[in-house]
């Protein structure tokens, strides 16, 4: 029988506050575990706060941040640890999908693209690092889109910085293994979360949610677009004890969208 247990866990989120970090703090306080959740936006993460209350008896640490700072990479760790006591599973999951003609990409956006979603994980994981290693265990989970497996034509920057977060990601499983670090990237496929939500707003031409749902789900194998609580269910699989095998792996949670394995 496999127990998804995370009893005093400490678990760092970036992009918490909603969606599928919002998701996997919920599993995460369910299973046990205590949270950071990391966001821009002091209201939004006081609501997540609040929510997250009523989940678990665990400890919530909420930190107002940008992350595709450097500084602010730093202070988010520091008050985690601090908070909480030591950060035991670091979860990655911060970025919107950017995606242009390559020729329609200017520097300041594929610097801004980089910065959000690869120089974050970078940074967070070097300061995670040290405490896993010494602590022999550790838990890193990058959520990754999938473009990063299967770039398309019109998929820039994201395509370029997802598919380097993949390879950071066995680079960093490879040299956690000795350590009980490991360290697996999920990749989202059609997850239904906030971010369709505004999409619905800018693009319904008429049609209801339900029906904007629908049509995106005419891509999907398994015919609907998955939720935010699915997505995270895997993640709390590699998080916990669970998955105490599993390490350097590209997981599609995308009901068969992703055309490569």
């Amino acid at each position: 029988m496999i127990e998804l247990k995370m009893d005093g866990r400490c678990a760092l989120i970036t992009g918490g506050s909603k969606g599928i970090g919002f998701a996997a703090a919920t599993n995460f306080m369910k299973a046990g575990a205590h949270v950071a959740i990391v966001a821009r936006r002091p209201d939004v993460l006081e609501e997540a706060r609040q929510a997250l209350a009523k989940e678990g008896k665990g400890r919530i640490v909420t930190i107002a941040a940008d992350v595709s700072k450097a500084e602010d990479c730093a202070r988010v760790f520091a008050t985690a640890e601090k908070d909480m006591g030591r950060v035991d599973v670091l979860l990655n999951n911060v970025g919107i999908h950017a995606a242009n003609p390559f020729e329609a990409v200017t520097d300041a956006m594929w610097q801004a693209d980089i910065d959000l979603k690869l120089f974050s994980t970078i940074r967070l994981a070097r300061a995670a690092l040290p405490g896993m290693k010494a602590r022999k265990w550790g838990r890193i989970v990058n959520v990754l889109n999938s473009t990063a497996k299967a770039p398309r034509a019109g998929s820039a920057p994201s395509s370029v910085t997802r598919a380097a977060g993949m390879a950071l990601t066995k680079v960093l499983a490879n040299e956690g293994a000795p350590y009980n670090v490991l360290v697996n990237a999920v990749l989202v496929g059609l997850i239904q979360t906030d971010q369709w939500v505004r999409g619905h707003a800018a693009e319904n031409k008429g049609r209801t949610m339900e029906e904007y749902l629908a049509d995106m789900a005419k891509r999907i194998p398994l015919g609907r677009v998955g939720t935010a609580e699915e997505f995270a269910n895997m993640i709390l699989f590699l998080a916990s004890d669970a998955g105490s095998y599993v390490t350097g792996t590209a997981i599609n949670v995308d009901g068969g969208m992703i055309p490569v394995v």
